[in-house]
């Protein structure tokens, strides 16, 4: 069976996302949950960073949709947020920019607009 192809980003979407992987800590958590899915404090340790600003830079990669998070419970009753790379594939050329731009939910700015004029 072959499988789906996977749906063009909007501009948005395009966006998050490479706003999230431009930064060298997110890169180098999405290439630490590449590895194994992982919870906070074990990744926390494994890369270097404090759990707070940790939490900060999964949220930003969670709501990007590059990785997913799930809360479970371990034997000893205590809740442990796991967090694993969602699949992702961006192909990034110069028509998929074209392409996404006409999607963007943000206006363009009058004053753009008016330096584009002159």
């Amino acid at each position: 069976m072959a499988e789906a192809p996977t749906p063009e980003p909007t501009g948005d979407e395009l966006l998050k996302a490479l706003s999230a992987l431009g930064n060298p800590h997110r890169m180098r958590i999405v290439a630490a949950l590449t590895e194994h899915r992982n919870y906070v404090s074990a990744l926390a340790r494994e890369i270097g960073m404090g759990r707070p600003l940790l939490h900060m830079h999964l949220k930003l990669l969670e709501a990007a949709g590059l990785v997913v998070g799930s809360l479970e419970v371990a034997e000893d009753g205590k809740s442990m947020k796991y967090f694993e790379v969602a699949p992702f594939l961006y192909e990034l050329t110069p028509q998929l920019f074209a392409r996404a731009v006409r999607t963007l939910s943000e206006p363009r700015s009058k004053d753009t607009t008016k330096e584009e004029a002159k």
